[in-house]
């Protein structure tokens, strides 16, 4: 059963978002990264944390599912539009504020949130992040691995993307990178989740192309000390693309932080086997609940 669906209309598009658990409930704010769509957020993953005691929102952002689209290759918006887009879902759906989780680009969304709109943000869970915008110059936090460094440089070809069963496994190969080694790589559960998703996407070549093109504006590392939002950063320990010390950067520069390592992880959207550990610190009072740092 899924949640209750929604099409809002904020900043002249439209945002496709499914609502799930008691809307009396603190309300919880879901934002997937680049590439993705709201299904990167696993339902049952979701419904864990509506029988928390959470009235939780995930959605399609510009270019994903089946919220507003532009042709592959030519996004006319960038990361603060992204940003207005979360602010203006909460309006729509009227909720004053929310506790915020963000992934990887997602995860720069909520960061942008929290500093430029503070009364929007009731607490801050970042995932698979870095200090500020990825594409930012980072020279202090090292760099992706190599493996995945000669992975975006080989190139693939793309797929016909008409061929539903080609773009499903393009999908899958895609993914694996980014998971962590020490894991074995669910290759059936993720070509069933990569099945959802294309049958879930509007335009899948633009979900896959445009939100890796967009602009991420001025650095704001620099402005990260002034959040004042309770923050739980989570993160890999075997991230390729943001390597653990980014993580750990990002945890000491936003006042009081969390720092919450996920062992036997990627850069992956909470995996099955982190649930345990990962749902009661989201659902924690991030003010006042200790957590171990990894």
């Amino acid at each position: 059963m899924r949640g209750t669906g929604h099409i809002v209309r904020t900043n002249s598009v439209e945002l496709c978002a499914e609502t799930f658990g008691d809307p009396a409930d603190p309300p919880l704010l879901l934002i997937h990264g680049a590439g993705h769509s709201m299904l990167a957020w696993d339902e049952q993953f979701v419904r864990r944390l509506a029988a928390g005691g959470r009235y939780v929102i995930r959605y399609d952002s510009r270019d994903a599912g089946r919220s507003t689209g532009y042709p592959a290759g030519e996004p006319p918006y960038d990361l603060r539009d992204l940003v207005a887009d979360a602010a203006g879902l909460l309006d729509a759906l009227r909720l004053p504020s929310a506790e915020i989780v963000g992934m990887s680009q997602g995860s720069a969304v909520a960061q942008l949130l929290a500093l430029d709109h503070p009364d929007r943000v009731t607490s801050l869970a970042l995932a698979s992040s870095t200090p500020g915008g990825p594409g930012h110059d980072q020279p202090d936090l090292p760099p992706m691995t190599e493996a995945l460094r000669a992975v975006f440089t080989t190139h693939a070809p793309v797929p016909d993307w008409n061929d539903r069963a080609a773009v499903v496994e393009w999908l899958v190969e895609g993914e694996r990178p980014f998971a962590a080694p020490s894991r074995p790589f669910d290759t059936e559960a993720m070509r069933a989740w990569a099945t959802r998703v294309v049958d879930h996407a509007d335009d899948i070549a633009a979900q896959v192309t445009n939100p890796f093109l967009i602009d991420a504006g001025a650095p704001w590392r620099a402005r990260l000390g002034t959040i004042t939002a309770p923050t739980l950063v989570l993160h890999g320990a075997e991230d390729p693309l943001f390597p653990l010390e980014h993580g750990r950067a990002l945890a000491t520069e936003i006042p009081g932080a969390r720092f919450l390592t996920m062992d036997r992880t990627g850069h992956e959207v909470f995996p099955r086997e982190t649930w345990n550990e990962v749902v009661p610190a989201l659902l924690g009072p991030l003010q006042i609940r200790p957590l171990n740092r990894g």
